[in-house]
């Protein structure tokens, strides 16, 4: 007999979502169980090294102005990705915490060119396992603290 869990908290097919330590705050995100690692549109401008730890300095663009963001992170790993096209592409992988709705957890994320997404941030089934349950028939289920309305939209 399986023990009872507690209920997970329900995110939709897309959020809003916060990254504290770079500084970016309600980045709308893609859900996609289909993608293992999360992924966040990012350029790299330098790797460095900063009291022995390796670090990526990079830029991130979003929202309706394209905002200008610069964020550090520490760089934990580079790693083949395979991307929703079918290849293969070596990504620096960066680890920060990560909130989604009352939810903040340590996430490894890739950066990738996302320029010609949809959605600068993409929050794979990595990130969403054990923490949240996937509803892909909503929206913004985890954003009502933004306004947003919640349910259905087109």
């Amino acid at each position: 007999m399986k023990a009872r869990t507690k209920a997970l908290p329900v995110v939709g097919w897309r959020e809003r979502v916060h990254l504290p330590e770079l500084g970016l705050h309600d980045l709308p995100a893609k859900i996609d169980t289909g993608a293992r690692t999360s992924s966040l549109h990012g350029t790299v401008i330098e790797r460095f090294e900063r009291d022995g730890l390796a670090m990526v300095r990079f830029e991130v663009d979003f929202g309706p102005d394209d905002a200008h963001h610069v964020c550090e992170a520490v760089h934990v790993d580079l790693r083949g990705i395979t991307s929703s096209n079918g290849r293969t592409q070596k990504r620096l992988i960066i680890k920060t915490p990560l909130r989604i709705g009352d939810v903040e957890f340590r996430a490894e994320i890739s950066l990738a060119d996302r320029r010609d997404m949809k959605f600068p941030m993409l929050i794979g089934r990595s990130s969403l396992r054990r923490r949240f349950v996937v509803d892909s028939g909503h929206s913004w289920l985890q954003s009502d603290n933004l306004g947003l309305h919640k349910g259905t939209e087109k």
